[in-house]
């Protein structure tokens, strides 16, 4: 099933700066393969819903392994049965 989504990672206990860990998220977003726009406070990713879902348990699993001791993970996904959702169609 095609989606799309909204991907927000807030590192936790790492410090007052988060931009190492936020960019460590987005390489890893980018590296997933699927369609990605960056904007101020996350991340929009088209792509198949089970791809999705396992990017962003790999954000944990990695970020966690790297040393990041708590995430809290934002996320909106939308899904559609009448057409095929898409980051495009999204655009004003």
């Amino acid at each position: 099933m095609k989606a799309l989504a909204e991907i927000q990672v807030i590192p936790i206990g790492v410090g007052v700066s988060v931009r190492k860990e936020v960019t460590r998220a987005h390489e890893l977003i980018e590296a997933s393969g699927l369609e990605v726009q960056l904007h101020a406070y996350g991340t929009n990713v088209e792509g198949d819903l089970d791809e999705i879902l396992a990017l962003i348990r790999k954000l944990h699993e990695t970020l966690h392994a790297e040393g990041v001791p708590r995430l809290a993970t934002a996320v909106k996904i939308g899904t559609r049965t009448d057409k095929t959702p898409t980051l495009a169609g999204k655009a004003l």
